[in-house]
């Protein structure tokens, strides 16, 4: 088998390439993928090379982890039937090219266990569930501690988005988002969205920056209550320092908020497909994947789009 995938040959250079697939196993299955998302996070650091070494990276590579497709074939250990929608967030079925994380293509391969049955109902806003679960993640932490719920939130992406509206869909009072950028400070849906130059607070019990600013948490240290928290939901490039002293005298906390795992995403796909929590609003531009280039740096470079979604439907 062969598929049609967005190829990253070296940072900033891309294609539509088509390239064999790795053979499906028992316990495989085969996807048609119909949307995948464009990750202004991860997938940016991938396209431009600032992305920070680790096991398996380097070019070429298939990114994408937010697609959603049809299963046309399954293995008799796959635990997954032919017809079935299912989330994919990624997949390393390439052979010499990499994965990463290798769900923007028309069609792979990928072990049965790693995706996740969806509702029709949700349609091209599947893509949304990795961020979702990402959000969701930051503010359950599995269970392990105690979470103080955000009231605030540093950005107003699709990130921030989703988290903003988990709070208001959980009953806690509605968080204070801050947005710099005036084209995207509407969209709100019960809750207030201001300038930080417009905000008088300093007792922010926790602060959940997702701005990816490394630069920011001397800004948001200054407006901890005593013993607050930042929680850090970005992903940051650059090494992150702060002033010790107003730290000091707040006993401030600050805590990573790692990747989403599994049962996050469950939470999630519930909450959408229950209606409770509202994907609405947040796909903002489509594009073909022969145009991959273009809408990759559209992705990336217009600050009016904050989702930007492929359609892989007349790709197979």
């Amino acid at each position: 088998m062969k598929t049609q995938a967005i190829v990253l040959e070296s940072p900033e250079h891309l294609a539509l390439s088509q390239i064999a697939l790795d053979a499906p196993g028992p316990a495989d299955v085969v996807v048609d993928i119909e949307f995948s998302g464009i990750s202004t996070g991860t997938e940016k650091l991938l396209w431009n090379g600032r992305m920070p070494q680790f096991p398996g990276m380097g070019y070429p590579l298939v990114p994408g982890y937010e697609s959603v497709g049809r299963v046309v074939q399954a293995g008799p250990e796959a635990g997954l039937s032919v017809g079935e929608r299912v989330f994919v967030p990624g997949a390393r079925c390439y052979g010499e090219v990499r994965g990463l994380f290798g769900g923007a293509a028309s069609k792979l391969v990928s072990a049965g266990s790693r995706l996740t049955p969806i509702s029709d109902a949700l349609g091209e806003k599947s893509v949304l569930l990795a961020l979702a679960a990402t959000a969701y993640h930051a503010v359950s932490d599995a269970g392990k501690r105690a979470i103080v719920p955000p009231d605030l939130i540093v950005g107003h992406g699709v990130l921030g988005r989703l988290l903003a509206r988990m709070v208001v869909v959980a009953g806690f009072a509605p968080p204070t988002v801050w947005e710099i950028n005036p084209s995207r400070q509407g969209g709100a849906q019960g809750y207030p969205v201001l300038d930080p130059k417009d905000d008088p607070r300093r007792d922010y019990r926790a602060i959940y920056d997702v701005s990816g600013d490394a630069q920011i948490l001397d800004q948001l240290v200054m407006r901890l209550a005593p013993g607050g928290e930042i929680v850090l939901a970005g992903f940051y490039t650059e090494p992150l320092h702060f002033m010790f002293a107003p730290a000091f005298m707040r006993e401030a906390q600050i805590r990573c908020a790692a990747e989403w795992k599994r049962p996050d995403l469950l939470a999630v796909k519930e909450l959408a497909e229950s209606g409770r929590l509202s994907l609405d609003g947040l796909i903002t531009h489509h594009d073909q994947p022969a145009h991959a280039d273009t809408a990759y740096r559209t992705a990336f470079g217009d600050p009016d789009c904050l989702k930007m979604v492929l359609d892989w439907r007349h790709c197979q």
